[in-house]
């Protein structure tokens, strides 16, 4: 008999639990404004990073900024429906899915793709990435933390 674990730490309880999706691109502009990037956030690229740290205030506008960019550009869509919020007024969690590995993101496929960027308040457990990251979105992570 198989058993399924609840969730055990804070972030497995945000990540695994109801979560809104951003469907327009407005409502993406207005998630964004309402983010205090001073307020102590985590990010995270799945499968790229090491263990996330607690980002400054700089590097989570930084990344607002280049992965709004990112978003708008190369997901052709007039729609956005990639980013995710466990509450669009007040978020903890925002998981925001790569525009080019989407698959089928909307759960109907027995192995979704998972995020490629977490944005948290609650220290993220490890997660491994379901496929390593192109070699291009490595770079903008690096080039985002300043590494060469």
């Amino acid at each position: 008999m198989t058993t399924t674990s609840s969730p055990t730490t804070e972030f497995q309880r945000l990540n695994t639990g109801r979560l809104w999706s951003v469907l327009g691109w407005d409502q993406l502009t207005a998630l964004w404004q309402r983010i205090d990037p001073a307020a102590g956030w985590y990010l995270h690229a799945i499968g790229v990073s090491p263990a996330p740290t607690l980002a400054d205030a700089a590097a989570v506008g930084a990344f607002i900024a280049r992965i709004d960019a990112l978003l708008r550009a190369e997901h052709h869509e007039s729609y956005c429906g990639i980013v995710y919020a466990d509450d669009l007024e007040n978020p903890r969690l925002i998981k925001i899915y790569d525009p080019n590995n989407l698959g089928s993101s909307c759960g109907s496929s027995k192995n979704p793709p998972g995020p490629g960027w977490i944005m948290s308040r609650v220290k993220p457990d490890e997660m491994p990435a379901g496929r390593p990251a192109p070699e291009n979105r490595k770079r903008w992570w690096r080039g985002l933390l300043g590494d060469s």
